[in-house]
């Protein structure tokens, strides 16, 4: 393997963190000490980056509780997205969404055979919690809950969510339904990353309905001392209090998970202290830039002698703070020699990216335009030329 180093800067470029893989901020060496929560199970993750901060059993499989309503809101905002329903399609409410059918349990107070728009649905979803809502949202866009369970089922499948299981659109107990802070902190990325006009009501902190004014159960949204503008809360006996929380400054997004805290005051007082933590130690940077080249390599074989290589889509690392500065790179090449044909986009080697001398992140390196093979005669004096290059290797 070919391998050469790398000069960076902050501010050069990068790619999107399904394409990089990061150590834990604890496995890096920067010796950071995590804070200690109240919670059975918690994670800190990068938005940009993936970098996972901090965490404590982020796969154990817990009970979800409302943060289910997280993957409901996702099926409804990507059907609105995709044309497939409108915010003005009216739902008649059936005996199976009406809200008496939730005695105790957090809803949207939907009556009887009311006319209620998808907009209205979605909002009692996302900021109320309504169980109700779920029930009604979901038959209307699949027809019946169940086929709207096997679109989410579907989803955590496509999101690589490897501890999650649905079995209801509203998350009230089911000794089969399960998911891990791990992904929901990925579904909870997938959301803001993929349906910003979704993610944006997860920030309105009230909904009225039929008279009566809920405020949204994420207290985190009122704390003028941090930015949080979502996400999801949710709480049963089984479950005890989850809160999904994201918040940003000027260059960094993270996105906290805590579950099983045994307060609901706590879930709160838990997220920001992990949140807080993540800003005052962390930083997001973007050393690499889409489409910007990292190195001109030769080609064999085609119809170009040379190619681009570097990274079709921004990204991004996470660093101590105060520590971009000092990053270090290099990229290895996977064949010694590069040979047409070469496909926009294929992956070809690696960039590798270092903090006192240990890996910190990998990215994929690759090709920046398509190389043809070239025709016979071509092909056979790049076979003359690589002979006479190997008695020289």
């Amino acid at each position: 393997m070919l391998k050469k180093k790398l000069r960076i800067s902050a501010g050069v470029c990068a790619l999107a963190f399904s394409s990089m893989q990061f150590a834990h901020a604890d496995e890096i060496g920067h010796g950071i000490p995590a804070p200690q929560l109240n919670a059975q199970t918690f994670i800190l993750m990068d938005y940009n980056s993936g970098a996972v901060l901090a965490a404590l059993n982020p796969d154990q499989r817990q009970y979800p509780a409302s943060l289910t309503k997280m993957m409901t809101s996702y099926v409804i905002g990507d059907a609105l997205k995709s044309g497939k329903v409108k915010n003005s399609d009216m739902i008649t409410v059936t005996e199976s969404s009406w809200g008496q059918k939730f005695p105790g349990s957090s809803k949207m107070f939907l009556n009887l055979n009311q006319q209620v728009s998808l907009e209205d649905l979605n909002k009692g979803i996302i900021i109320v919690s309504g169980n109700d809502a779920s029930v009604a949202a979901a038959e209307h866009i699949s027809g019946s809950q169940q086929a709207f369970i096997e679109t989410m089922n579907k989803y955590a499948h496509q999101f690589g969510l490897k501890n999650t299981h649905f079995t209801t659109v509203h998350g009230l107990d089911d000794a089969n339904q399960y998911s891990s802070a791990r992904d929901m902190a990925l579904l909870g990325i997938h959301i803001i990353r993929d349906l910003p006009d979704e993610y944006k009501i997860y920030a309105e902190k009230e909904f009225t309905f039929n008279k009566i004014k809920q405020p949204n159960r994420n207290g985190l949204l009122w704390d003028k001392t941090i930015n949080v503008d979502g996400m999801k809360t949710g709480h049963t006996d089984k479950a005890g209090y989850n809160l999904v929380a994201s918040a940003y400054n000027s260059n960094t997004r993270l996105v906290s998970v805590v579950m099983g805290v045994p307060t609901y005051k706590g879930r709160e007082v838990e997220s920001k202290k992990l949140l807080q933590w993540g800003f005052a130690n962390f930083e997001t940077v973007k050393p690499l830039i889409a489409g910007q080249s990292v190195s001109e390599q030769s080609v064999y074989y085609g119809d170009l002698n040379k190619v681009q290589l570097g990274v079709l889509q921004d990204s991004y690392i996470t660093v101590p703070k105060g520590k971009a500065g000092e990053l270090k790179a290099r990229f290895t090449l996977d064949k010694k020699n590069l040979e047409a044909p070469l496909a926009k986009g294929q992956v070809v080697g690696k960039i590798v990216y270092q903090l006192n001398g240990k890996d910190l992140a990998t990215i994929n390196l690759q090709v920046m335009q398509a190389v043809e093979e070239a025709g016979i005669f071509g092909k056979a004096w790049d076979w003359l030329a690589l002979t006479v290059k190997g008695l020289f290797d």
